[in-house]
């Protein structure tokens, strides 16, 4: 898709959501806005679904009602955004970063978590019960749970640590293999 087709769309769901909607919908394949960035915006009302966002950025933009369903969100920027009643099922979110984030009562039903950043995030309210590889998802201390029976049955929320934090017995002991 040209960047023209890219910026037309864009404008479209920045300034016309109604004919945004109708448009898409007379669209029968699936949008490229991949790399897009719409970064400190107010979206709401609108059907985002079946969509390539790969790559984009939403830094501190809000969203209200907005429907993500089967959409594509590989490596998205959504630090610092706010969510809420929005619906991601079946969703691609491999690598997408929501430090910082707020997300209330959104559902998350078959989203594909592996990856998702959620440092400092606060998903209260949020169901994450059918969700996919939540546990592959990177989050820490500050993150904030909604309750135990929003989340998946195996799925603990105080593991914050990543493979990163792992470290060798010896590396813990400050000995060596090598005799001096």
């Amino acid at each position: 898709m040209s960047d023209t087709a890219k910026d037309k769309w864009v404008n479209l769901l920045l300034n016309n959501k109604d004919e945004f909607n109708k448009e898409k919908h007379e669209h029968s394949d699936i949008i490229d806005l991949s790399e897009v960035e719409l970064t400190n915006c107010e979206i709401s009302d609108v059907d985002l679904s079946n969509m390539d966002f790969t790559g984009s950025s939403f830094s501190e933009t809000q969203f209200t009602n907005v429907n993500f369903s089967d959409t594509d969100f590989t490596s998205s920027d959504f630090t610092r955004c706010r969510f809420v009643e929005c619906d991601f099922t079946n969703t691609t979110l491999y690598g997408a970063d929501f430090s910082y984030s707020e997300i209330h009562y959104c559902n998350f039903q078959d989203a594909d978590m592996a990856g998702a950043i959620l440092n400092e995030a606060n998903l209260e309210e949020t169901d994450f019960v059918l969700s996919q590889n939540l546990s592959a998802c990177r989050f820490d201390e500050g993150t904030i749970w909604p309750d135990a029976d929003k989340l998946p049955e195996d799925f603990d929320s105080t593991y914050s640590y990543d493979l990163s934090s792992l470290k060798d017995d010896e590396e813990n002991q400050g000995e060596s293999d090598y005799m001096y």
